[in-house]
């Protein structure tokens, strides 16, 4: 009887770590992007988005923009007048053919408060439809003031177990001044 209990006991202690691994290496269903978002005054910042592209580069969903750079003021986009609003996102997500439509979908208000932003990705097209398995990017850009753009970018697969995206970031002009608009940026599959 006490060999039996032993045994029991032994094949428990194993098993738990095996139970406990096999929760966290569960296989990812969204991607998660969050950061902190101070509020900055005056023109010329405050415009950030977050897209996802495929491994050719193709943008297959942007997640946000925000209403200045998509839709700008008396009708003129803001990007045709001040460049440096977000011009990768321009740029990659192709915003001179999109229609009023497709810019309504993915526009949001500028964030009137500061704090945490998160933006989640769901592993679907801007049509909804599921992406095909594979690599891809989330890349979030934020104009901190006029010249001074900051892009950060991460790779996963949609294969992946959930985990952190490991992210990079690159910075056009530093801006003193500025410098704190969106800071402690994490990516995570979950």
């Amino acid at each position: 009887m006490k060999i039996r209990i032993i045994l029991t006991a032994l094949l428990a202690l194993i098993a738990m770590p095996l139970v406990a691994q096999s929760s966290s290496s569960k296989k990812a269903s969204s991607v998660e992007l969050s950061f902190n978002y101070q509020k900055q005054s005056g023109a010329g910042s405050n415009q950030y988005a977050v897209w996802i592209e495929n491994s050719d580069g193709k943008v297959v969903r942007t997640l946000m923009v925000t209403s200045f750079t998509s839709k700008g003021r008396g009708g003129r986009r803001g990007y045709t007048f001040r460049p440096t609003c977000v011009p990768t996102w321009v740029k990659n997500a192709g915003a001179e053919q999109m229609s009023d439509e497709q810019i309504d979908g993915v526009t949001g208000a500028t964030p009137s408060q500061s704090g945490v932003q998160t933006y989640i990705w769901d592993f679907k097209d801007d049509q909804g439809k599921d992406v095909p398995a594979g690599d891809y990017k989330i890349c979030f850009e934020a104009t901190l003031y006029f010249n001074s753009v900051i892009l950060y970018t991460g790779t996963f697969s949609t294969k992946d177990k959930a985990g952190d995206i490991k992210l990079t970031s690159t910075l056009t002009e530093e801006d003193e001044q500025h410098k704190n608009m969106v800071t402690d940026v994490k990516a995570a599959l979950k």
